[in-house]
């Protein structure tokens, strides 16, 4: 092909075109590369999400890449919302010719999101005017304006659209697109209008092909992709699709092929290519204006502030540590980063004087100038932690310092950092949800109309992931021998997972980063595109945390912690009812109550020390210190698990301590001699291998990444540091063999003792002030009904009564019940029932704060005269048992409408006497109930469990409760118990109550079923097929007690039964 014969795509969409377009940016570039396309460019559907993503990958494989959008322009003003009207709109592809052109394509894609949104982002011609400088327009696809008017052979309109571009863009950046999709109604008929018009009004044509996946053989994977979109199948006659036409990455030679009556508009790509010329400068950063009074540097500052934290804390200036400030500080200002800190210590200063608990995780910790900035709470000296492990000369990336905050004032903070900073230079960041395999698996069957089941089975087939490294179709199939002979052997299975691989990885949504925040020293859109969040109202960067950083703004982590929240709220409890102030950051670290609390294994509900494994492994250790925590919360994760026996071993017996080397005792005394952090890597990489801290972190990341060729190279380059530095080849390799657990799931120290630290204070305050603590865990969870169900069991081994929620003592959440001077008991808050608005609840609490509790009924009835005291409000106050003090609850509910007409009529006479007689008021006559049978102990506990979500006063399993109690095998062995046992294939026969039931046909059409069954140790998922379905249709009913024997089954490491039999008990 001659060097003019070439095609430059200008109109392509990828995966961030969601659920629309197919093409995942590295196979949209590898493939304009093998084409030999010097250039390409992305116009996704009114986003810029994959812009600095594209931009990167298009640089390194040398071919130029050309930001873009595929604009949607409103049919009038970007601000006008009327249905029918402005829900119509038009398409227009502009293109960035430099960095002015970027800049304004950014304010206009921001503009779209937050001004003009109407079903979709609309820019509109006054702000296309305002930001046209730099940007190059083509006419856009058949759903263009001019497409639009030459579709209704309105040649005359069609013209002034022309010139009104024009006018807005410069003749020379205006150009006529053209496309061939000839089986799409209006295409052959706009086509030669655009053709035409080129001609008469000497305008270059353009041609393009709305590339939206990659290849033409994925035209059914993009209709599936499409189906997926608007919820339809491929059975649905009027489902959305783009036909039969080519969308996908066409070749250049098939690009004059499709346009050889008109072989310029191709050409003419190449001259649009040549004049979009951009050059961004990635990855220089810039930080917040943080105003530094007194006219000092911000070095200077830094410094002060650092230098005051030794009286702060009460630290001695000695030579060490101020060695070590200085040392840290030349790193921190040769790297230009200390506005950083300074934005980092006035937000955490802001948390504690504001009484918000905080805490840091990550490397951080390993540096004393944070520690005396009031940043960290760890003293990185005490902890032996390395600066360097954070930032080090050598290190490239800038600093990253994870701040958490009790999750319930999360918001605050964001909004401290808006009013300080302003609101349009404060953006959380945006994050994408994308297809993963066992979603896709599900997805591609329900687009292609297979049963339920079908998806579900073969879904259920591919194991979960692991932290950091997904699951993937390819992998499971390489390791699941049923999922592959279901691939060789069943065509629906075949068809479902070729589709499925395609779309797997597609961007499926964006939503916001669970902690990310960046803070700009000008306008968040002078830097990059936002837009609101779609589940909300936040605003949200369009640029994930990666590109966000390349676009010049650092992540500032604010993220909400349950465990802060409820620590600070049992502290707060505690200062309430015994009048102690508890500075939780300054609490004993040798307290031999909370040891022996852990050493006993009560550990539910406590920050990362809970669960089967973690508990089981305590109560071995019988930890004594909090670096045997710190151990415990590194090592209690996949492979570096297999350390913790013998960690427990060489605590319990020191004589069994040793060390592999004589070296190695300076960085592993406090672990026994064993590798139990991250740490422990890089630190036997730079004292027996001879590392700096620049090939140290190189080796960290590659270690942490797995990827093998990465690490074959560090393998090697290692075992010959060992050599050179004095040992033997076989030394190297048992080191590297012990080095092999902890690839991906090694913590680091700082890291380890951050958290660690905070699943101390949560076992401190639960060994201390249980009642108080218990309180705040229930207050937290409210809402989920499983957990707060899990801490009433703790509570009752702990032998605190958990109490129905009661009209006299409940506050909103749940309340602490004092015996005298004693804290005894718990009970249900207000706000947790039901059907209870939080208004009526709110308004019952303040009347009896104002006047003192209600002595009856009719006191009751008398005094609340709240518009929304209606039959639903006071039927849930009657059945979750809130008046149980007062009178029954069958009596009452059969009292209902009398008593609300006695409310209703108490409320009218008291307006009138109080208009008629001033402060005379005349008493009405009390309230009398007609005497009515109480209700059953069943029908309460199913009515706490409607409008508790729990059974509080009982249990409808207490009359077998011993049986139960008994037996060898309840819900919590078979979930916890080991695979030898009760693992996949084990006959079990459990009796419990089923929570809930899930019908579903077959593919041939039989019925099935699926419940959750609970027991008193807990709950798990059953399932039922047809054969034993059929005799037993009239037992699945929820809230029935039955027994079930079946076989249990492992997928994907969740345990559940298969049933084989079953009964009603």
């Amino acid at each position: 092909m001659e060097k003019t014969q070439q095609f430059i795509h200008l109109h392509t969409h990828s995966h961030y075109s969601l659920l629309d377009g197919l093409s995942k940016l590295e196979d949209l570039v590898d493939l304009a590369k093998k084409f030999g396309m010097k250039a390409m460019a992305l116009t996704d559907h009114g986003n810029m999400y994959g812009a600095i993503e594209f931009y990167k990958l298009a640089k390194k494989a040398g071919i130029k890449p050309i930001i873009g959008v595929e604009a949607y322009v409103a049919n009038r003003g970007r601000a006008d919302k009327d249905p029918n009207i402005d829900n119509k709109r038009f398409h227009l592809t502009l293109l960035a010719k430099n960095l002015e052109g970027y800049k304004n394509l950014i304010k206009l894609v921001t503009i779209s999101h937050l001004e003009g949104y109407y079903y979709k982002p609309r820019m509109d011609k006054e702000i296309l005017r305002k930001y046209s400088g730099g940007l190059i327009a083509l006419s856009g696809c058949l759903g263009g304006e001019l497409a639009k008017a030459l579709s209704q052979k309105d040649e005359e309109k069609a013209e002034k659209i022309i010139k009104e571009h024009q006018e807005i863009f410069g003749k020379e950046n205006y150009f006529l697109e053209i496309q061939k999709h000839s089986k799409m109604p209006d295409d052959e008929k706009v086509r030669e209008g655009i053709i035409t018009l080129g001609k008469k009004l000497n305008i270059p044509l353009v041609a393009t092909v709305d590339s939206h996946y990659p290849c033409e053989d994925d035209n059914k994977a993009h209709d599936t992709l499409l189906s997926i979109q608007t919820n339809s199948d491929i059975k649905d006659e009027n489902k959305f699709s783009f036909g039969e036409d080519d969308y996908s990455f066409i070749s250049s030679e098939k690009a004059y092929e499709l346009f050889e009556d008109i072989p310029e508009a191709v050409t003419n790509t190449l001259e649009v290519a040549a004049s979009c010329n951009l050059e961004l400068k990635l990855g220089r950063w810039v930080f917040p204006d943080f105003k530094i009074e007194s006219g000092k540097t911000p070095d200077e500052r830094l410094r002060e502030l650092t230098y005051a934290g030794f009286k702060r804390l009460d630290l001695k200036e000695t030579k060490e540590l101020k060695d070590r400030v200085e040392y840290e500080l030349k790193i921190i200002f040769d790297k230009g980063y200390s506005p950083y800190f300074l934005v980092v210590g006035d937000l955490l200063y802001y948390a504690k004087n504001n009484g918000i608990l905080t805490a840091i995780r990550g490397s951080v910790a390993g540096s004393i100038v944070t520690y005396l900035l009031g940043i960290t709470n760890i003293d990185p000296i005490e902890y032996k932690l390395p600066f360097e492990r954070f930032l080090n000369p050598f290190r490239p990336t800038a600093p990253d310092i994870d701040m958490d905050f009790a999750d319930n004032r999360r918001d605050e903070m964001i909004e401290y950092v808006k009013k300080k900073y302003g609101e349009d230079r404060v953006a959380q960041i945006g994050t994408f949800g994308t297809m993963m395999a066992r979603g896709a698996v599900r997805d591609v069957a329900r687009a292609l109309a297979y049963p339920y089941t079908v998806g579900d089975r073969i879904s259920k087939m591919i194991p979960l992931g692991s932290q950091g490294f997904p699951m993937t179709i390819d992998h499971a199939m390489e390791i699941v021998p049923e999922l592959r002979d279901a691939y060789k052997n069943e065509k629906d299975t075949r068809e479902i997972i070729d589709i499925a691989k395609k779309l797997e990885g597609c961007v499926r949504h964006v939503s916001v980063h669970a902690a990310g925040v960046v803070i700009a020293p000008g306008p968040i859109s002078d830097y990059m595109p936002t837009q609101f969040d779609p589940k909300g109202g936040k605003i949200i960067t369009q640029y994930d945390m990666y590109s966000a950083e390349d676009a010049g703004l650092l992540k500032f982590d604010f993220l909400g912690i349950r465990n802060l929240a409820i620590l600070a709220d049992a502290v707060r409890l505690v200062k309430k009812f015994y009048n102690i102030d508890i500075d939780i950051e300054r609490i004993p670290l040798n307290d031999r109550k909370t040891f022996a609390l852990l050493a006993r294994g009560e550990t539910e509900g406590l920050f990362q020390l809970n669960g089967a494994g973690m508990t089981r492994y305590l109560k071995e250790l019988k930890p004594t210190s909090i670096h045997d925590i710190n151990a415990m919360v590194a090592l209690y994760r996949p492979g570096p698990m297999e350390t913790i026996p013998e960690y427990i071993r060489r605590k319990h017996n020191p004589q069994l301590v040793t060390y592999m080397d004589p070296r190695m005792k300076k960085f592993l005394g406090e672990s026994y001699g064993l590798i139990v952090y991250q740490d422990d890597l890089l630190f036997c990489a730079l004292e027996l291998a001879g590392y700096n801290w620049e090939e140290a972190d190189k080796f960290r990341k590659a270690v942490g990444k797995k990827i093998p060729a990465e690490m074959a190279a560090q393998r090697e380059k290692f075992t010959a540091g060992v050599i050179k530095n004095g040992q033997t080849p076989e030394f190297a390799e048992r080191l590297w063999k012990l080095f092999e657990p902890f690839q991906a799931y090694g913590f680091n120290k700082a890291h380890a003792a951050s958290y660690g630290k905070v699943a101390y204070q949560t076992a401190y305050m639960k060994a201390h002030y249980p009642v108080e603590y218990m309180t705040a865990i229930l207050t937290a969870e409210s809402g989920d009904v499983e957990k707060i169900g899990e801490i009433i069991d703790e509570c009752k081994k702990m032998k605190i009564p958990v109490l129905p929620p009661d009209i006299n003592e409940s506050y909103g959440g749940f309340t602490v019940v004092r015996d005298g001077e004693k804290s005894k008991e718990i009970r249900f808050g207000l706000f947790t029932i039901k059907n209870l608005g939080t208004d009526i609840a709110q308004a019952i609490i303040d009347e009896r704060k104002a006047i003192g509790k209600f002595k009856s009924i009719t006191d009751f009835l008398d005094r609340i005269k709240h518009k929304n005291l209606n039959k639903k409000s006071l039927e849930a106050l009657i059945k979750s048992g809130c008046f149980d003090t007062l009178a029954l609850r069958g009596e009452l509910l059969a009292n209902l409408e009398d008593m609300l007409s006695y409310n209703h009529e108490s409320s009218k006479q008291s307006k009138n006497q109080t208009s008629l007689f001033g402060s005379g008021i005349i008493k009405p006559p009390e309230f009398k109930l007609r005497p009515a049978l109480d209700a059953t102990q069943q029908e309460k506990l199913l009515w706490e469990k409607e409008l508790l979500g729990l059974y509080i006063s009982g249990h409808p399993l207490d009359r077998i409760r011993d049986k139960l109690e008994k037996r060898d095998v309840n819900i919590k062995k078979i979930k916890d118990g080991e695979e030898s046992k009760l693992g996949n294939g084990m006959p079990v026969t459990i009796a419990g109550i089923i929570d809930t039931v899930r019908q579903v046909i077959t593919r041939n059409n039989e019925r099935m079923v699926f419940i959750k069954i609970s027991d008193l140790t807990g709950s798990i998922e059953a399932v039922a097929f047809p054969s034993i379905f059929k005799d037993t249709v009239d037992i699945w009913v929820p809230e029935k007690c039955i027994a079930i024997s079946g076989k249990v089954s492992l997928r994907s490491g969740e345990k559940s039964i298969i049933i084989e039999g079953v009964k009603e008990v």
